[in-house]
């Protein structure tokens, strides 16, 4: 079992989403509800930039800026401090808000969603290609979240965190296929995920208090424990992306740890990969 040090006090309501970028200077993640990008300084200081409602998740991309989740949609910012300027809205559900992201190899934007009162199926994922053309990938999601791409980009990890499981996708000319079970717990909540450069899957587990590292055949290998229950999402980050970032909520907590919406970090033996950036 592994121990997270905490690196920032409990700056965010309902921090999600961490992503690591020399582009933007290093970690970054959101304070979800509050609708704002955090972004993790080398003196340890967190800067906040405000870009809506809603800052469900945000990636790099590859011509620069960043692209960013929004209450019903993206937005797009052509330098890493600029505001986003928002897309059409995906769809016009005031019930149901844009949720956790991921990009592929080949810079398409998976994006899903969940609605307020996570009602079953009341989410989509959605694929969102560099060139703006969007297609509904799973049409029956209640919360739709963590998703990443094995390094030979053959296979994706997705978290409906309602199924209690993470599962696995074969990919082929680009597209997902083949869904199936990967990895099943017991009254586990799986959230945010990331895959390292041996092709082994960290999933956050929220209300757990813990990360889980597991094989892609599907063994535990390392556990991080976390004083806080809400454990929402995990990237790998640092100059040699040996360092495993997690982030943590307290929403709707009527007795919030201390610690609860604070991040944390981890050494780690394997190092991650460089982000997968937004084509778009």
């Amino acid at each position: 079992m592994l121990r997270a040090e905490q690196v920032t006090d409990a700056v965010a309501y309902h921090g999600e989403g961490p992503c690591w970028s020399p582009t933007w200077g290093g970690l970054r993640w959101v304070d979800m509800l509050a609708g704002d990008l955090l972004t993790l300084r080398d003196d340890g200081s967190v800067d906040r930039l405000h870009v809506g409602d809603v800052a469900a998740f945000v990636r790099p991309r590859s011509r620069g800026g960043y692209v960013v989740g929004l209450e019903r949609g993206i937005g797009l910012a052509d330098g890493p401090d600029a505001l986003p300027t928002p897309l059409p809205e995906l769809w016009s559900d005031t019930g149901v808000r844009m949720n956790e992201a991921g990009c592929d190899p080949w810079g398409v934007l998976y994006a899903g969603s969940m609605a307020y009162d996570a009602r079953p199926g009341g989410a989509t994922l959605y694929r969102i290609t560099p060139d703006g053309q969007v297609e509904v990938v799973l049409d029956d999601v209640t919360i739709s979240n963590g998703i990443d791409f094995s390094p030979d980009g053959t296979v994706a990890y997705y978290d409906d965190t309602a199924t209690g499981r993470t599962d696995v996708f074969d990919v082929v000319d680009g597209r997902l296929t083949n869904r199936r079970p990967f990895a099943t717990g017991t009254d586990e909540s799986p959230d945010g995920l990331v895959v390292d450069s041996a092709g082994n899957v960290w999933v956050a587990f929220n209300g757990d208090g813990r990360v889980r590292c597991v094989s892609p055949d599907g063994r535990t290998l390392a556990e991080v424990e976390l004083p806080v229950r809400l454990v929402t999402a995990c990237t790998l980050g640092g100059p040699d992306l040996r360092d495993l970032y997690v982030t943590t909520s307290r929403e709707n907590l009527d007795d919030p740890e201390p610690a609860a919406g604070a991040l944390f970090r981890v050494r780690v033996d394997v190092p991650g990969r460089p982000v997968l950036t937004f084509g778009g």
